[in-house]
């Protein structure tokens, strides 16, 4: 319930995602005076209760941009709230409403997986893919050949890539290639919840770090039509595969808090991101609000994401 890459990801609008998008983001509090809050053009307006809640009358949603699932999935069906199992980082509260983008009305009982790298670029399960190269923490290629001539650049590869994997994807995942097969038994930061009668879910993690080839993220999935048991969820089917992306100028701000400053790892920007579709709250741009001096401190992410239940998106054949 795998990520391969490439502008065939940006799927057609639907008649869905035309519909007006007002209030598609779920107003964080909790922060304090002095918060920055970054959020997309358009993301929530004054009808949203403080909450989060969507008051009544509020517009529809646009239909949340399905992405592909990425390499490091793992279906393991952690079902808990807490997913940072004493990784060091910057404290995150995920707050998360899934709504039915037919009727505006929100999707309880459905199963909401995430799963992210830690602050230097490591995903759990894969960590021997990661550590120590492009994805990790380690040191990243020192750039340009030593006997390369100056002016124009002339280290473009001339072979052919791999086929389905990225010329920006890497080690540390999440730029395609095809599902790997984990390396390890870790599983920090990853979780699944089910949404409660109003369509929310809440998670605590730390904010990601990055790796390269692929701006700040988390993964997700959406699972609607199964059940739990005794072995975790099952059963269904998967409805939404997408991702969760962060403003520019928070990334700069977790940039300066350990251990993300210790990293060396060259930073693909949101705007370079093959996979980010530039199109906001809808792409999964999050809602964000910290104390700007203070990020380490705490952050809350917040977004609705509007799904169609009835479809089938696995984001394995992208």
């Amino acid at each position: 319930m795998t990520e391969t890459q490439g502008p065939a990801h940006k799927k057609d609008l639907t008649r869905r995602r035309m519909m007006i998008a007002g209030g598609a983001v779920i107003a964080a509090a909790g922060i304090g005076a002095g918060a920055v809050a970054n959020a997309s053009t358009g993301a929530g307006g004054e009808s949203e209760k403080k909450n989060g809640g969507a008051g009544q009358g509020e517009a529809c949603y646009r239909l949340t941009s399905e992405t592909t699932e990425g390499p490091y999935y793992i279906d393991a069906d952690e079902i808990r709230k807490d997913i940072t199992e004493d990784k060091e980082g910057i404290p995150m509260t995920l707050r998360l409403k899934v709504i039915d983008t037919d009727t505006c009305k929100p999707l309880k009982q459905a199963a909401v997986d995430i799963w992210h790298c830690d602050a230097l670029g490591v995903y759990s399960g894969y960590e021997s893919m990661s550590q120590g190269g492009p994805g990790g923490g380690g040191t990243p290629p020192s750039g340009a050949p030593t006997d390369a001539p100056t002016g124009t650049p002339t280290g473009t590869p001339t072979g052919t890539p791999p086929t389905g994997t990225p010329p920006s994807g890497g080690p540390g995942g999440g730029g395609g290639g095809g599902h790997s097969e984990p390396t390890d038994d870790e599983r920090y930061l990853r979780g699944t919840q089910l949404t409660d009668k109003h369509g929310y879910v809440e998670f605590r993690t730390v904010f990601p770090g990055w790796y390269q080839g692929r701006a700040v993220h988390i993964h997700t999935k959406v699972h609607v039509g199964g059940k739990m048991t005794d072995a975790g969820y099952e059963g269904g089917h998967t409805c939404h595969t997408g991702q969760f992306f962060f403003a520019e100028s928070a990334v700069l701000d977790s940039a300066k808090v350990e251990p993300y400053s210790t990293s060396t790892t060259t930073r693909t920007t949101l705007t370079e991101d093959t996979i980010y579709d530039q199109s906001g709250v809808t792409g999964g741009l999050l809602k964000l609000q910290y104390q700007k001096k203070r990020m380490a401190r705490g952050v809350v992410g917040s977004i609705t994401m509007g799904v169609d239940p009835d479809e089938t998106n696995d984001g394995t054949g992208m």
